[in-house]
């Protein structure tokens, strides 16, 4: 056979399938151009010497990675529709006479037309947006790229290379598929359902069916259980952090499992009502519902995933970013923060000299600018690490009882001691202690006994619970939960000092002063004050070095504003990137999904009508179905998202962020709109389902 048969045959197979090639063509190259615009920023040299610019590109090199893996799994999965689809055609080339190797050869052509079509026209338009691209990230970072456009060849050559493999095994999972068919087979392939779900409930008799879902459907609500116990009860930050990855995979697989089977089960229930299923309209709906389900519920549960992770993506970066000055000023209360060291070998005398000579070295610095240093706080606090086991706090893990490896980070707090002067001071408190008491302030945490004894250090009695505490931000923006103690004096923080060396020697911890304050200038001068400070301050340690002069560190809210903007808005224009390729995939599964129902119904819409049902009937059940299939993901997702959100707020918590009812409100602001997009979407998509119906049925039921 001539090869310019193949390439006609090929050529020919595509424009006749438009309506299945065209979707698929936009999403590839919408997927390369995505790809090709975050890889394109996240090597550029020119990008990353804008102000934040390296670090949003450590978060993109991120997303470059969970395009590709989304992309090989998004294209290969919806290539089987396009595959079904076109096996009955291959069928008949091979009943008219053509070898399998002659129908290999033609998807072959096939794959490299589309292939070559796509990976250049996103490329293409990966170039021409990269530079618009370019000026947003720059936006979101509060700085201003160049107007120059540049080609990346890095970026270039990796897409190519990422896509030539996508569909180099996309076309071996082609040839593969076409070989172990029988002509018979490939005729038939078209009305098989999804390989997933028939898997699932592919038994030797219905019995064994049966039992299969149910084991399924169970083995689902029990991995859905699980996941949910987990977000809603895990109370410590960085233990939701560690366990947040193993609640996705449980969700996932719960949702393909329920989805596949558990509908499939549900609906068998239903069938065995005889009061509720010998209905006419519930009679016809469960048996085409559960005709429905077997055969779609692996793509269903694959848009209620990806509706879920937009979700949980876009409005928890939407929160971070519209939220980043409340972070800023939760991990930076005060605009200048000054961290002054000890060490045991200073004495008393030692420690108030160092903390007096700062003090007086930033008001020096103040004011040769003309500024005065408003709300100022001094004070000195220790932090230690700690395993807390009951009313007990060990620092060192192996003498904890229960606690091992496995649930050391369950058990794992913060203590931050200060004295009760200070917080008296600074608090406007009039709080009293006598020796061996404590307050007690405990964040994300619970503490209900009434005294706490700490390894190595003593016992004290609880006198009672803080409800507020002064705001350092290296305390507030701490992954752990915490606990705050206030003491009755020195003497007690010395003991625990004492305590924490004793385990850990050199590498133990040492009470800090700290001196922060506000300034009314603007960011500009606040750096230039925090620099002066910092370069006068490593001057006075050189010349006190000989009286142990320990470190000292400066911070500013100012300085840290470019790190915050980058991170922040790193990671929302990285969920806005990814959240637009899982809403592609999401609407071509969708696609697909309308357009086998199309085909499938149209022989469906004369069988109803033969069983004596009328035109207004069965219009009304085959609605009612594909609705509630299509809007099932909808509404589960929204399940999802409600059940993650105790876990995605503690997670946003590590990142400085604290305002539950601002990510309430973007959570439920973002499902709104997300609904409204996936009607849409439906309306949209449906239009071809009702084209193809009606194709066959136009003058009995759509005249």
């Amino acid at each position: 056979m001539k090869s310019g048969l193949y390439l006609k045959l090929s050529v020919n197979g595509i424009k006749k399938n438009k309506k299945l090639y065209l979707p698929y063509l936009i999403t590839c190259i919408c997927m390369v151009m995505m790809f090709y615009l975050i890889d394109y920023l996240a090597v550029s040299p020119q990008f990353a010497k804008i102000k934040g610019g390296d670090t949003m590109q450590m978060i993109l090199g991120f997303g470059s990675g969970v395009i590709s893996i989304f992309s090989l799994i998004l294209l290969y999965y919806t290539n089987s529709f396009l595959i079904r689809r076109r096996q009955r055609e291959f069928g008949l080339y091979h009943i008219l006479g053509m070898g399998k190797i002659d129908l290999v050869k033609i998807m072959v052509l096939e794959n490299l037309i589309i292939s070559v079509l796509t990976i250049a026209g996103g490329i293409v338009g990966g170039i021409l947006f990269s530079k618009l691209g370019e000026l947003l990230a720059a936006k979101i970072l509060g700085s201003n790229a160049g107007l120059s456009m540049k080609i990346s060849v890095p970026a270039l050559v990796a897409t190519a290379l990422l896509f030539l493999v996508i569909f180099a095994l996309i076309m071996l999972r082609m040839i593969v598929s076409v070989y172990r068919l029988k002509p018979v087979e490939l005729l038939k392939s078209e009305k098989t359902g999804e390989k997933s779900g028939r898997k699932t409930v592919k038994m030797t008799h219905e019995g064994s069916k049966a039992t299969a879902n149910w084991i399924f459907a169970v083995l689902g609500l029990l991995l859905l259980g699980v996941a949910y116990y987990l977000s809603l009860t895990i109370k410590d930050p960085l233990v939701a952090m560690i366990w947040f990855v193993v609640a996705v995979v449980l969700v996932i697989l719960a949702t393909y499992l329920l989805f596949i089977a558990g509908s499939v089960t549900f609906c068998k229930i239903m069938q065995k009502k005889k009061g509720y299923y010998y209905k006419t309209n519930h009679f016809i709906s469960l048996s085409s519902m559960i005709y429905r389900m077997k055969r779609n519920g692996a793509g269903l549960a694959s848009i209620c995933i990806l509706s879920t992770m937009v979700l949980v993506m876009v409005s928890s970066t939407t929160s971070l970013y519209l939220s980043m000055e409340h972070g800023l000023n939760l991990r930076y209360p005060k605009s200048v923060q000054i961290e002054m060291y000890t060490k045991p070998e200073q004495t008393e005398e030692m420690k108030e000299n160092q903390n007096g000579q700062i003090i007086e070295l930033v008001q020096k610095v103040l004011k040769e600018h003309n500024q005065t240093a408003e709300n100022p706080e001094n004070y000195r606090m220790l932090t230690v690490s700690g395993i807390v086991s009951k009313n007990e706090i060990y620092f060192n893990p192996e003498n904890a009882p229960g606690v091992n490896g496995v649930n050391t980070f369950d058990h794992l707090k913060m203590i931050y001691v200060l004295p009760l002067e200070a917080y008296n001071r600074i608090m406007g408190t009039n709080l009293e202690l006598a020796p061996g008491e404590a307050y007690l302030y405990a964040k994300d945490s619970d503490f209900p006994y009434d005294q706490i004894t700490v390894e190595n250090s003593g016992t004290w009695s609880i006198k009672g619970h803080l409800d507020k505490m002064i705001s350092n931000g290296n305390n507030m923006a701490n992954m752990n939960s915490s606990f705050y103690l206030v003491v009755s004096g020195l003497e007690d923080i010395k003991a625990l000092e004492e305590g924490n060396v004793s385990v850990y020697g050199v590498n133990g911890s040492y009470e800090k002063w700290y001196y922060n304050f506000d300034l009314p200038c603007g960011d500009e001068e606040q750096i230039q004050i925090q620099n002066e400070i910092d370069k006068k301050i490593n001057v006075l340690a050189e010349q006190e070095s000989d009286t142990i002069f320990f470190k000292v560190s400066t911070d500013s809210r100012a300085a840290s504003r470019a790190d915050y903007q980058a991170l922040y808005g790193g990671l929302f224009f990285l969920g806005i990137l990814l959240g637009v390729v899982f809403i592609l995939g999401m609407v071509l599964i969708i696609y697909y999904k309308q357009i086998t129902e199309g085909y499938e119904d149209q022989d469906r819409f004369q069988i109803l009508m033969k069983v004596g049902m009328t035109q207004k009937e069965v219009r009304q059940t085959i609605n009612s179905q594909v609705m509630t299939v299509f809007f099932l993901p909808l509404v589960a997702a929204g399940i999802h998202t409600a059940f993650a959100f105790p876990m995605i707020e503690k997670m946003v918590h590590l990142l400085a962020f604290s305002d539950r009812k601002f990510l309430i409100l973007v959570t439920v602001c973002s499902y709104l709109v997300f609904a409204l997009f996936y009607i849409i979407v439906y309306m949209v998509t449906s239009k071809q389902y009702y084209k193809i119906v009606s194709g066959k049925q136009e003058e009995s039921l759509f005249s």
